[in-house]
């Protein structure tokens, strides 16, 4: 017999959650290609729960920049231009830059077995290949770290304030490659210079890792086709 105490109802802040994450899958994985128009009810009838969790997932989803409402058109999955992408591109390095100059000399031990561990964390995510969302959220935890050690707040507030572009960006970058997260050894260099001693490597590796990683997205919502580089040049992936 089952016991009633022991079955909590499921709020509509659980439903909203899920919503949110089941709705970020389908961005992510493109079966909600951008641009795309969607409608409360098609949507509620999809996934299967009423309009009022709906709409707080969609409030939050807006809000995060994955989904546009535009007065008198609609809802819409957010369109990227690659004006948008230079600009994310362009103050993803300054930030991340400056963040391992302020970080550099609070570096510990401890910190880079962390900065590792978030590293293998990702690896697995992508070994595992079945969880787009998730090889993004590692991804984002990993770059957070020196952001993290930095113990500048504004720095942070600012890198916080970035991430759901950069969501959305990486996002993009999985369908440009037409896979669920970056390559398993992306970071590999990424993790040896920030364990190392040569800031300026560090800094000139993050212009260059972000840089191809541009290139590629450009060329796919240029092409339409993913694995299109738009610096032809790609003689290894770096996300």
């Amino acid at each position: 017999m089952i016991d009633n105490a022991l079955i909590k109802p499921v709020s509509d802040s659980t439903l909203r959650s899920r919503t949110v994450d089941q709705m970020k899958l389908l961005i992510v994985s493109g079966e909600l290609p951008a641009g795309s128009r969607l409608t409360e009810t098609r949507l509620a009838s999809a996934l299967g729960i009423s309009r009022g969790p709906l709409r707080e997932a969609i409030r939050e989803l807006v809000d995060i920049g994955l989904l546009v409402s535009k007065p008198y058109k609609g809802l819409f999955v957010r369109e990227v231009t690659r004006g948008d992408l230079e600009e994310i591109y362009s103050l993803r390095t300054a930030l991340e830059q400056f963040a391992f100059k302020e970080c550099w000399s609070k570096r510990t031990p401890a910190a880079l077995t962390d900065l590792r561990r978030r590293n293998e964390a990702l690896a697995a995510t992508i070994e595992e290949g079945t969880n787009p969302l998730g090889a993004i959220e590692d991804e984002l935890h990993l770059h957070s770290w020196c952001y993290e050690m930095s113990n500048h707040q504004l720095l942070l507030q600012s890198w916080n304030r970035l991430k759901p572009n950069l969501q959305f960006y990486f996002a993009m970058h999985q369908q440009a490659h037409a896979r669920r997260g970056p390559s398993r050894q992306a970071h590999d260099t990424y993790i040896r210079l920030a364990s190392g001693n040569d800031l300026d490597a560090m800094l000139d590796h993050l212009a260059d890792h972000m840089r191809q990683g541009l290139q590629t997205t450009i060329g796919f919502i240029e092409s339409g086709e993913p694995g299109h580089d738009t610096a032809k040049t790609r003689s290894h992936v770096v996300d």
